[in-house]
């Protein structure tokens, strides 16, 4: 089975890396139109405490305006009907695996995350949040040196002062108008107005959260995985 398959390459790659914590990724969708590659983050913790290699994110429940924190093993995780079977490892620093390593295993993923669920929700807002913006301010939380982040209000101040820049998707009138009508997990209320009635729509992507991490960890490393390696 391919996502059996692709589970154990990861995690083959995983022990190799001597990391503790990495970034993991997923190309679930075709987003090829929009210049994307994957469409999915989580982290993914080696001494969860439900195992070896756990991976911590946000779901989307089939299709509701509603999401959930799971913990799932990597087979789980690359079980979902995938676009392709390839895999993004990004691993930071070990200064920044151990701070992400102590939020995850503290209240901070609950309090940074929002049932609210909008797959194209505005990276600013609070209204809403797509599964990589749970990601990302979990990532602004283990970052801020001079703050303490206990919301996601404070965890978007910070990622504003500290640079980070959200993926513009442009969505013409009709595919909002549809995506709106048609589907409960797509809102676009939360954007600026001028923004949004341009069909410029600023969101979280997989491609922002690591260009962002790439922008404060030098030292981060990416590795790519398929099944045709």
């Amino acid at each position: 089975m391919q996502a059996m398959e692709l589970a154990q390459k990861t995690k083959l790659a995983l022990d190799a890396s001597g990391a503790q914590v990495a970034l993991l990724a997923r190309a679930g969708q075709d987003l090829s139109k929009y210049g994307l590659r994957y469409s999915h983050v989580g982290y993914v913790w080696r001494d969860h405490p439900q195992g070896r290699w756990i991976v911590v994110h946000e779901l989307n429940q089939c299709g509701t305006a509603e999401s959930t924190l799971y913990n799932e093993g990597l087979a789980n995780f690359f079980m979902d009907d995938l676009f392709a079977f390839e895999a993004l490892v990004v691993v930071p620093n070990p200064e920044m695996q151990e701070k992400i390593a102590r939020l995850l295993a503290s209240d901070a993923p609950r309090r940074l995350h929002a049932p609210q669920y909008n797959m194209l929700s505005y990276a600013f807002s609070t209204r809403y949040q797509n599964s990589n913006q749970w990601v990302l301010e979990l990532l602004a939380a283990a970052n801020a040196k001079d703050a303490v982040i206990g919301d996601r209000e404070q965890a978007q101040a910070w990622l504003k002062l500290a640079g980070f820049r959200p993926i513009t998707v442009n969505v013409p009138t009709l595919t909002r108008l549809g995506g709106r009508m048609f589907r409960a997990n797509v809102a676009f209320d939360d954007h600026p107005f001028d923004r949004r009635m341009a069909g410029m729509i600023d969101t979280v992507t997989v491609d922002s959260v690591v260009r962002f991490i790439e922008k404060i960890d030098r030292s981060v490393t990416k590795t790519t995985l398929r099944l045709e390696d």
